[in-house]
């Protein structure tokens, strides 16, 4: 018979109904006392308190890093040619590489209006993959000769030793070597993309004779200036070698989707594609001096020193041109008005030079927020000027992101950083050699229970046993948790109950409360060696979530409520090769939102696939989605289980290797990787979109960098995204926040359906046929198939053929499977009726 080719979806969990579900009886819970929302932070007035507490300072700093995967430790460049690192748990100044031999630094002196401030070190980057390669890229200023009319501008590469203790200054290998006649506005700043790609402003050259004197600005085949650039440092395949010019050189390429690559007019006037600088992103900058990406969303912001009057904030994207010289901020610039047709993407702000609360001098491009030291701060743009000492912040959450707000003052900031730790946004004296933390002084005292017996979640924290009306749940595939056993429970106030959805997320209502207590052992395979980490609470509220954790004691006797930007803590963990390191991130409350987000429907883990398994109650094992709705939790008709989704465990055998990835999928990329979420997505990790409609298999990239790479690329695990992103331990790492360990299972999982499987995936077609037998068994109809290899198959039924009213057919053997052979199966009708229709509902994962 014909059969719907519906695409899509899952395996099962098949389960018979009990009729003991009588063994679960709901009851009340009078003991926990959450607040129904969250308290207000207790942040009082911005502030800036110094990171060390005035134990270190440094020379004239301007730029503070930290490497990928490594949360203790923080870069400092000091201008005049150094790179010191300190130890975050036992703060010392080491120097990390000491290139003062060719740096050219112009005087520290304390003229605010000297031209040559900007020079010398001025930033360094690690690359996404420093751990293993040791790569790292700084930009300076030189004069080979000695003398201040001879500078240059410089990126260039270097490498640290094998341990990653030093950088080697004898490895160095230039990139752009750009001849600087006028005073500053040098090469600035380098930053990697979450494309992977390096990202370096450049100003416009210096003001002589007044602004843009070098005729640099609007200008896309002429030399290095006026510009944000964008090169491929590791030459990926399918990009290009950068067109020759005197100041460049072939160790790096260009990505082929540079924006004008090729270009052959710019402003309505021919160019010769041969000499157009291919490196440049975007265009129209006086003097870049920081640009950042939002750790988030990715989005690039720029602070755009202007020359007498006006300093702009910047969203920067490809091909964008920001005016200058036509144009200083909003206004006219020197060679202005812009000519006829000229276009121009005006700043997210700007503003005029002077002292008060909303002016200045030379702006300092900020960062965006994503701490939660000041949770109202969270998704806001943090900026400052140098001169004024003015600190603003603009929510760059909402659109439009609508006028800043005046923080404090803090004269010679000149950059921004981020705390490896937590997130915290760091600011950079430059002329007090300080390092400044964004805080908070005053403000309300928490109301949150300040340790775990205060909670009334235990009636007994030896044992983890649970007051009454706190119910034990389970999932089927939990979400990675850096190897940590996990034990789960839940509460749901009186008189309210969940309500259930087949597909989608569930619904909760306020007042409902989870519980995940969180194990891990010291030694591996070792169950004696449990040692109890942390335990984190999660509330509904009216509109959303919020989320607590508490850090148990060495003794495992209580645990402490974690502050609210959360902490990290090092365990010794013993296996087979020796010992190591593991750091446990305890989560801060707004990295719980992360993840816990309204498209994911807040509570990961608990919906209809996660929770279709068996449970035991007392002595009875029975279907979990069942029992809790027969004992009043769930707004369900518990007759209605046929057909439902239920995941599989990674490691089944017996099920398809596509379905286990679609699982972990689900089960650990979901909640942001679908339509709908706040941050934008490129593909879909829901199990209710099927994999060709998904956008994983040859999907495109949001952040796309280039050579051919996609999200997933069959049999070529270099350009397979997702696969890279789940394999490395830095700030491209996939799930974003909560983990320092590799999950393993799920990397070898992917590397065989990438390399294995994919090469000779066939999708789904419409013309499919299986044939259905319906025979007389003892007065019932026995119905036979034989079920494809990944391919669910589901019957539905109707009594007639004339306008059929088609209906899942009602039997627990009615499952959504996708066994990895094919396979024979049969379904009993018990029904009573005197004719009845069947057919096939055929599902790819």
């Amino acid at each position: 018979m014909n059969l719907p080719a519906q695409l899509k979806t899952l395996v099962i969990c098949a389960t018979t109904l009990a009729c003991a579900h009588a063994q679960l009886v709901r009851q009340s819970n009078t003991t926990m006392d959450f607040p129904a929302e969250p308290v207000p932070p207790a942040s009082g007035v911005p502030t800036a308190t110094d990171l060390f507490g005035g134990a270190l300072t440094f020379d004239h700093p301007v730029a503070a890093r930290s490497a990928p995967g490594d949360p203790n430790h923080l870069y400092v460049v000091e201008r005049v040619g150094r790179i010191i690192v300190v130890d975050l748990n036992n703060p010392v100044r080491k120097v990390f590489l000491d290139i003062t031999d060719r740096v050219t630094a112009s005087e520290f002196g304390s003229d605010p209006s000297s031209s040559r401030r900007g020079e010398g070190l001025t930033s360094f980057e690690f690359h996404p993959d420093y751990r293993r390669n040791g790569r790292f890229f700084v930009t300076y200023t030189f004069t080979p000769d000695g003398t201040d009319t001879n500078w240059y501008n410089r990126i260039s590469e270097f490498r640290a030793s094998n341990d990653r203790q030093t950088g080697l200054a004898n490895t160095e290998i230039p990139y752009i070597t750009q001849f600087d006649e006028g005073p500053g506005h040098n090469i600035n700043d380098a930053h990697f993309g979450p494309d992977g790609y390096l990202y370096i402003p450049i100003g416009d050259e210096g003001d002589v004779d007044g602004g843009d004197g070098l005729n640099n600005a609007q200008k896309i085949d002429k030399d290095f200036f006026s510009c944000i650039m964008r090169i491929d440092v590791d030459k990926q395949p399918g990009n290009l070698p950068p067109n020759p010019h005197p100041a460049n050189t072939q160790n790096y390429w260009i990505p082929a989707d540079n924006p004008f690559v090729g270009a052959t007019s710019f402003l309505g006037k021919s160019v010769d594609p041969s000499k157009v600088r291919t490196e440049f992103w975007a265009v129209g900058f006086r003097n870049p001096w920081r640009i950042s990406f939002d750790p988030l969303t990715g989005e690039m912001y720029e602070g755009d020193v202007g020359e007498h009057n006006r300093e702009e904030i910047n969203h920067v994207v490809k091909g964008g041109n920001y005016g200058w010289s036509f144009m200083e901020g909003t206004i006219n610039g020197p060679k202005g008005p812009p000519p006829a047709g000229f276009t121009f993407i005006p700043p997210l702000w700007d503003y005029s030079t002077g002292y008060g609360e909303f002016e200045g001098m030379c702006v300092i491009g900020g960062v965006v927020n994503r701490g939660s030291r000041i949770p109202e701060l969270y998704g806001h743009l943090i900026f400052a000027d140098y001169q004024s000492g003015n600190i603003w912040e603009m929510n760059v959450d909402q659109t439009p992101s609508g006028p800043p707000t005046h923080l404090f003052t803090q004269q010679g900031i000149s950059g921004f950083g981020y705390d490896p730790r937590n997130g915290d946004v760091l600011m950079i004296d430059h002329d007090h050699g300080i390092l400044w933390r964004l805080d908070v002084s005053g403000g309300s005292t928490e109301s949150y229970p300040v340790s775990l017996s205060d909670t009334g979640i235990f009636s007994d924290l030896a044992s983890l046993t649970p007051n009454v009306g706190i119910l034990p749940y389970e999932v089927n595939v939990p979400f990675w948790s850096d190897g940590a056993i996990k034990r789960r429970w839940f509460s749901v106030p009186d008189g309210q109950s969940i309500q259930f959805s087949r597909e989608q997320n569930w619904t909760f209502p306020p007042g409902a409360i989870w519980i995940k207590h969180f194990d891990l052992q010291m030694k591996t395979n070792d169950p004696a060696s449990i040692k109890r980490v942390e335990t984190r609470v999660l509330v509904k509220t009216k509109a959303s979530v919020y989320g607590l954790s508490y850090e148990w004691d060495d003794a495992g006797e209580n645990a402490l409520l974690v502050p609210e930007s959360g902490l990290n803590k090092n365990f010794t963990i013993t296996g087979s090769s020796g010992t190591n390191q593991q750091t446990w991130r305890f989560p801060s409350r707004a990295e719980c939102l992360q993840c816990h987000t309204p498209a994911g429907g807040f509570v990961l883990g608990f919906n209809t696939p996660q929770m279709n398994r068996s449970q035991v109650y007392g002595s009875v094992q029975t279907n979990q989605i069942a029992a809790l709705a027969s004992a009043g939790y769930l707004n369900l008709a518990t007759n209605s289980l046929a057909g439902l989704r239920s995941l599989p465990s990674l490691d089944d055998q017996t099920v398809s290797r596509t379905y286990r990835v679609r699982t972990y999928l689900a089960a650990n990329c979901s909640q942001c990787h679908q339509p709908g979420n706040s941050i934008p997505a490129a593909w879909d990790a829901r199990l209710t979109t099927a994999l060709p409609n998904a956008g994983i298999v040859d999907g495109p990239l949001l952040n796309n960098p280039g050579g051919g790479n996609q999200v997933v690329v069959p049999g070529d695990l270099a350009h397979s995204i997702l696969f890279q992103r789940i394999c490395v331990n830095d700030k491209n790492r996939m799930p974003p926040v909560g983990s320092t360990v590799l999950d393993q299972q799920a990397i070898s999982l992917l590397r065989d359906w990438i390399t294995q499987d994919l090469p000779h995936y066939q999708y789904l077609s419409n013309d499919v046929r299986i044939p259905l037998s319906a025979q007389s068994q003892a007065g019932k109809v026995a119905l036979s198939f034989n079920q494809p290899a990944n391919r669910a198959v589901l019957i539905e039924s109707a009594a007639s053929v004339q306008n059929p009213i088609w209906q899942l057919f009602q039997a627990p053997e009615n499952t959504i499977a996708f066994p990895a052979q094919p396979a024979p199966r049969s379904l009993l009708d018990p029904g009573n009726a005197s004719q009845q229709y069947y057919r096939l509902r055929v599902m790819e994962p």
